[in-house]
């Protein structure tokens, strides 16, 4: 199958030209158009995204307080939803943190099976979805559980995260009174009191929150599984994450964090939404900011998938490789950062994941490992066929 005449997003430059893709790979791509393939007329095509923290799935199982949904319905949807933003591959964040709903003993639990389903239902989906855990530190109880679910190669990535109010993404705490009173529909003195709970609930021992991140960095430097420190507010925080061996440093709150952590070989992730809307929502450190100081690596969907195409348009306006280099925090960063070696660029000998986007910045058509998993007619679409993806191993 050749699509031909499109407007090719490659690593490092963007020109015309069309790409053939057989037994689910990129086989042949010419500076030409290709009689009898699928016309582009010009239209963007560029590799699949790779969204490494999407916080979508637990939205799905439980779309309003205390309804839970099956979880072929809730994934079904979510596995829709993601192809037609154009994301080919998905790393659902799942959390094993305080205040899941059913208390503390029984969240760890649901949430591990939450994590066993997904993986089961996998095969089944059009895109290639992967696991996410998110591992609250001061959660010492769910260190044995998630040690299991990384032994049975249930977990892709794990993400070492304290939201404790007082530090981290939180550390503003007048700003998050004020979230907080207004998610909850109470008063600012409700939810102060609210916020003061939470952190006498969670405070720990350094020497036990210390102890908790170094055994689970550990399970995961044994496994393979690739590790990632999320809302590093201060160089201390950044320089301790990247000696735990974080690859990632997801949604730093400060400049100085944020390059520390690239000071130390760690690759940088903020939010679409951040990046699309130009600010952050809890009044943190802005995606554009970062990108601007040349310290930004990765574009995650965050809780939005949607968010991505406009993040990614919006900062190649000012990247130093114009569209190339934005979809590369999209596609080939992360790629690189999760070991997924044989995705992320439009090349030869890489997995057919791509996306073609419209002059309106609309998603138009989905390829997961050459075939079309979505398309909103405007492209003519020869099949819809889910197929099972391959599983590089971190690197």
């Amino acid at each position: 199958m050749w699509l031909s005449d499109f407007t090719l997003v490659l690593p490092e430059t963007v020109e015309r030209g069309s790409v053939r893709i057989e037994n689910g790979q990129i086989t042949e791509i010419v500076s030409h158009a290709v009689p009898g393939g699928i016309e582009g007329k010009g239209q963007t095509l560029m590799p699949g995204f790779i969204d490494m923290h999407g916080d979508m799935i637990e939205q799905e199982l439980e779309p309003r307080a205390g309804v839970d949904f099956p979880m072929p319905v809730a994934l079904g949807a979510l596995d829709a939803r993601l192809a037609a933003s154009g994301v080919t591959t998905a790393y659902a964040s799942v959390s094993f943190s305080r205040g899941v709903r059913d208390g503390e003993r029984r969240s760890f639990a649901h949430t591990s099976n939450i994590i066993r389903q997904l993986h089961a239902a996998m095969p089944e989906m059009r895109i290639d979805h992967r696991i996410h855990a998110r591992f609250d530190i001061t959660f010492e109880n769910a260190v044995g559980v998630l040690g299991q679910l990384i032994d049975d190669d249930q977990v892709d990535l794990v993400s070492l995260m304290d939201h404790t109010p007082g530090q981290g993404q939180y550390r503003n705490l007048e700003i998050h009174i004020k979230n907080k009173a207004a998610h909850h529909g109470i008063s600012e003195t409700e939810a102060r009191q609210m916020v003061a709970n939470a952190i006498a609930e969670r405070t720990r021992p350094q020497d036990v929150i210390l102890g908790n991140m170094q055994t689970v960095a550990k399970m995961c430097h044994a496994h393979g599984v690739a590790l990632a420190s999320h809302d590093d507010d201060t160089v201390d925080k950044a320089r301790l994450m990247a000696s735990l061996g974080a690859v990632i440093a997801e949604f730093p709150v400060t400049m100085v964090a944020a390059s520390e952590a690239v000071s130390k070989g760690m690759m940088t992730a903020m939010g679409a939404p951040n990046a699309m809307r130009g600010q952050s929502y809890s009044g943190n450190l802005s995606a554009r900011d970062l990108h601007a100081a040349g310290l930004l690596s990765i574009l995650a969907a965050d809780y939005h998938p949607a968010a991505i195409l406009p993040a990614v348009r919006i900062l190649a306006a000012s990247d130093p490789d114009g569209l190339a280099g934005a979809a590369r925090l999209a596609t080939a960063n992360p790629a690189q950062a999760l070991g997924l070696t044989d995705r992320g660029v439009i090349a030869v000998g890489k997995r057919a994941d791509l996306i073609v986007a419209d002059p309106r910045d609309r998603i138009c058509l989905t390829l997961s490992n050459g075939q079309v998993v979505y398309g909103n007619g405007t492209i003519p679409m020869p099949s819809v066929h889910s197929q099972t993806a391959t599983r590089p191993a971190f690197a």
